[in-house]
């Protein structure tokens, strides 16, 4: 596995996260064997968020986690809190976020998370009430590093302002197919196509500059949660590609994907949501792919874009 050093953060980390969004699918034997095969690949990253079934994944985590063999100590575990889909609103206040990390520590059986982030922003959010409630959270050992999902450079600026602890985390979507997130730079003062739209603010470059570490979700995704574009007749020349190079590196195609945003520069996580240990242990290979940098724009260029 290839691992991180976070500026700011957790150190020795692995580069792919196992997202937990899934889990309540599983029975606690299936989630813990998921657990551990991510695990034994070199994961020791876990994502969660408050509204992944409504709590349910982070508490089959938590029961699973002790038929694992696995140290609490040994692994990362990340939640994220802000979303209330059950109020239809999504909610960054002290008495929400405080009430939220406890719900999640009583859930996941822990005393502490690794990493707690702001998920998607409040257009509602006080930016004050939020630093309150973070140094509330490090004083009382509840979380040990901070980030957020989802968000612009000149809101993070604005939470920065307030803050006191580093934010070091930025969650974002990123794949071959959603690449809106490195596509301005290259279509910059273009008329002629969409790609040209800066939808996020240089929201890379920024993060890149203020050592803020890229956790992209949805690898594999096409959309916003459209599918995969593994192995889908819509993207025959993607797969094509893909395919290529998983020949010539004896991985699976998925891996390729994976190993495209691992390969960029700004030394990115990518979070993967399956539970089947065999595809988990497949995505894992990614560390294994050697891209070239004529592979990596191979690969781009096959997803549907051009050089202007």
């Amino acid at each position: 596995m290839k691992m991180l050093n976070i500026v700011n953060g957790p150190q020795n980390v692995s580069a792919i996260i196992q997202g937990c969004m899934r889990m309540p699918a599983l029975s606690k034997e299936d989630a813990a064997k998921a657990i551990r095969t991510a695990y034994d690949c070199g994961i020791n990253f876990f994502d969660h968020a408050t509204c992944y079934g409504n709590g349910e994944a982070e508490e089959r985590f938590a029961h699973a986690l002790p038929l694992t063999g696995i140290k609490r100590e040994d692994i990362i575990i990340q939640s994220k809190c802000g979303l209330c889909f059950d109020r239809n609103e999504f909610d960054w206040t002290k008495e929400n976020i405080l009430s939220s990390v406890d719900d999640s520590l009583r859930r996941l059986n822990v005393e502490y998370l690794d990493a707690l982030l702001l998920h998607r922003p409040d257009l509602l959010f006080d930016p004050e009430e939020v630093a309150e409630a973070f140094d509330t959270l490090e004083k009382a050992g509840k979380v040990r590093c901070f980030g957020v999902s989802n968000l612009m450079p000149m809101q993070i600026e604005l939470l920065k302002k307030y803050v006191k602890q580093p934010l070091v985390f930025n969650q974002v979507q990123l794949s071959l197919e959603q690449s809106q997130l490195i596509d301005q730079a290259l279509y910059m003062n273009n008329k002629t196509t969409e790609f040209s739209i800066n939808r996020d603010g240089s929201a890379l470059d920024y993060c890149r500059l203020h050592d803020i570490t890229i956790q992209a979700w949805s690898p594999l995704q096409y959309g916003m949660f459209g599918g995969t574009f593994i192995d889908n007749a819509d993207f025959p020349e993607l797969n094509k590609a893909l395919a290529a190079i998983a020949e010539r590196e004896g991985v699976s195609k998925a891996a390729v994907a994976i190993a495209w945003i691992l390969r960029h520069p700004a030394k990115m996580q990518a979070i993967i949501g399956t539970m089947n240990p065999e595809h988990i242990k497949d995505t894992c290979d990614a560390v294994k792919v050697n891209l070239s940098h004529h592979d990596w724009y191979e690969l781009y260029l096959a997803s549907g874009k051009y050089l202007p």
